[in-house]
């Protein structure tokens, strides 16, 4: 091969490998996406698995570039409500096929931490009860109709990987159609009141707590950083609140279970925080 071809097919490597650092760190070219208003597939988006309703929380990509759309694992539980312990319950499994409110494909299930964990015989009682992240792999197609930006409150700007303390602020979009009817897009606050299962998931009172339906939805520290998603609704127990789990957590678990280089990705406008609390759509 003469000396020039060389060098261009060792620049062609070197740039191929540069994006997917990007990819992995999170910080995709904005190019790769949707404009926010027109895009189909985004953050607090209403997601459907085998008539399970839940609320999307980020949009992630692996080491390979693969982008996903994040839900709770639970939206894909086979058992009752009450079944909680993800390292027990069965789930749908991974390849099934993950709709939106209008019954349009928008991927399959491609990573289930309660699969992941019953697949590792996981006897971390914290995580089998806190673990709940789900992956749903979009459709290729469907990438570039996708943004990554949090609706209303803008960001997210990185992910949250240290702990957080008490009276620490949080930020959400809920979605539930039980709220306002189907689409309502509702940015919120709260404050987080401790930490629960040896650092796993936070217990957060809101000021309009979740409801079903918005289970999996994204929480966003005061900085505008991906701290965890809607777990569990605990209405009359300790107050009005919700249980989250601590995405850097889940995300580190995923990472080592079958999905390596797992990253949020940056959102495409600034975070807002508190000029944010409107109805974001």
């Amino acid at each position: 091969m003469p000396l020039v071809r060389r060098h261009l097919a060792r620049l062609a490597i070197f740039l191929a490998a540069a994006a997917v650092g990007l990819v992995a760190s999170g910080s995709t070219p904005a190019s790769a996406w949707s404009r926010p208003a027109a895009a189909t597939v985004k953050p607090s988006m209403m997601l459907y698995t085998k008539g399970g309703q839940c609320t999307a929380n980020f949009v992630y990509v692996d080491r390979a570039g693969r982008a996903y759309i994040g839900q709770a694992a639970h939206c894909s539980s086979r058992g009752a409500q009450t079944d909680t312990n993800g390292c027990k319950t069965r789930s749908w499994p991974l390849g099934t096929v993950v709709r939106d409110e209008s019954g349009r494909r928008i991927g399959t299930l491609a990573y289930n931490s309660w699969i992941a964990m019953q697949r590792a015989h996981e006897k971390n009682r914290n995580a089998c009860a806190a673990n709940d992240l789900a992956l749903v792999r979009i459709d290729p197609a469907l990438v570039r109709r996708t943004t990554p930006t949090v609706p209303g409150l803008g960001g997210p700007v990185g992910l949250r990987t240290t702990a957080v303390a008490t009276g620490a602020q949080v930020y959400a979009v809920g979605n539930s159609s039980l709220l306002f009817g189907a689409g309502s897009l509702v940015a919120q606050t709260g404050v987080v009141e401790k930490a629960i299962n040896g650092g796993w998931a936070y217990y957060v009172a809101m000021a309009r707590p979740g409801v079903p339906g918005d289970s999996g939805s994204g929480y966003l520290d005061a900085r505008g950083r991906a701290l965890g998603q809607l777990s569990t609704i605990s209405v009359g127990t300790d107050g009005l609140g919700n249980t989250i789990g601590s995405l850097a957590k889940e995300i580190g678990y995923a990472r080592g279970h079958g999905v390596p280089g797992l990253a949020v990705v940056h959102g495409q406008t600034a975070f807002k925080g508190m000029a944010g609390l409107i109805t974001a759509g």
